[in-house]
């Protein structure tokens, strides 16, 4: 059940990433880039946490790996509220 569990997790983290990614070649809008860049290492995570079997998921290294993808969000957050920024 667990491995099906990480599996709808990674399919649904990689089909977000999909939608980002086609609403950034819409728009060049880098938001939807890092929200894209952000849903693909989550969903990978997710696969390696399943292929790495040894490992638990509470192992320092998928944190960071957590880290950095929830840190692309914040920085796309940032970017769009920054002031001072252009609006096309």
């Amino acid at each position: 059940m667990h491995e099906m569990l990480l599996g709808a997790i990674a399919t649904a983290s990689m089909v977000a990433a999909l939608f980002f990614l086609r609403f950034w070649k819409s728009t060049r809008d880098r938001f939807f880039l890092y929200f894209a860049m952000s849903f693909c290492i989550e969903g990978c995570n997710r696969v390696l946490l399943e292929l790495m079997g040894g490992l638990r998921e509470d192992a320092p290294a998928y944190y960071l790996i957590r880290l950095v993808a929830y840190g692309l969000i914040l920085i796309a957050i940032l970017d769009k509220n920054r002031l001072g920024r252009k609006s096309k």
